[in-house]
């Protein structure tokens, strides 16, 4: 019997993209808070979503440098199991919980690539940077410190997408307060034989579960945001209309479920 949590299939499972969950997850965030136009932000949301009457366009931006494990070191293999991801999360109501919804999201390994698909998360091939700070002393080292400054960009096929820039000014108290909304995904798998193919295998509206979420060294300050236009690409419809702030954390969080809110392929 061939084994593996995801294709490829093969004899020891040892070929699969990705092990299975539990996952371990640990990154560094630099984003950017701000709002952006309502009616675009609407025109994004699946079934089942509806927009948040009290904040709708509200959205934030965040560029993260990841690193993976699952239950055999694999963060000891850093070719495979780094990669960086920069995401777009909205404002949005299920029912009558305030949530966030991902609708672009884009990444630079092909393991994580299938993770997101796994979870609902709409990942595509992308190049995403981020400043990094270190602990010996040097212009190069981009201190948390106030006045600290961090870049990002994202690109996508020869593309520049998005960039930001934020100017840390001081610490956040609560620090799980930057991610106070639950994470709703659209699991979406179509089919490609003939007659069926408006009627897709998978159409799940799922949440995140993230367990043991920590977040680390949450600073606050002001921003930059840049979303230029890109052929073949939409992001740009939710270029910022006023900047909030920019921050900066470390995050870790660990996967082994998630819950599904609705199952579309049974209405």
């Amino acid at each position: 019997m061939l084994k593996g949590f995801t294709v490829p299939k093969s004899p020891f499972g040892q070929a699969a993209l990705t092990p299975p969950p539990p996952w371990h997850f640990s990154s560094d965030v630099v984003g950017v808070e701000f709002w952006t136009d309502p009616e675009a932000t609407v025109a994004t949301l699946p079934s089942g979503l509806s927009p948040d009457p009290k904040s709708n366009g509200h959205a934030v931006m965040m560029f993260l440098d990841c690193q993976f494990t699952a239950q055999d070191d694999e963060f000891l293999d850093p070719a495979r199991y780094q990669y960086r991801e920069a995401l777009v999360l909205l404002d949005a109501m299920y029912r009558d919980t305030a949530v966030m919804w991902c609708p672009y999201i884009y990444v630079d390994n092909d393991a994580a690539l299938v993770r997101g698909w796994t979870q609902g998360f709409p990942k595509k091939m992308g190049s995403i940077f981020q400043t990094r700070t270190f602990a010996a002393a040097s212009p190069a080292a981009a201190p948390i410190v106030p006045g600290g400054r961090f870049g990002a960009s994202l690109s996508a096929h020869g593309q520049r997408l998005a960039e930001a820039c934020i100017t840390l000014r001081k610490p956040v108290g609560n620090s799980l307060s930057l991610l106070s909304r639950p994470t709703v995904l659209l699991r979406y798998f179509p089919r490609l034989a003939a007659g069926y193919q408006d009627k897709p295998a998978v159409n799940e509206l799922a949440m995140s579960i993230s367990d043991n979420l920590t977040v680390a060294d949450a600073w606050v300050g002001e921003a930059e945001l840049n979303i230029p236009d890109g052929q073949g690409e939409e992001l740009h419809a939710l270029a910022p209309s006023r900047i909030v702030s920019g921050f900066r954390y470390s995050l870790a969080y660990s996967v082994t479920d998630l819950r599904i809110l609705e199952d579309h392929t049974r209405k």
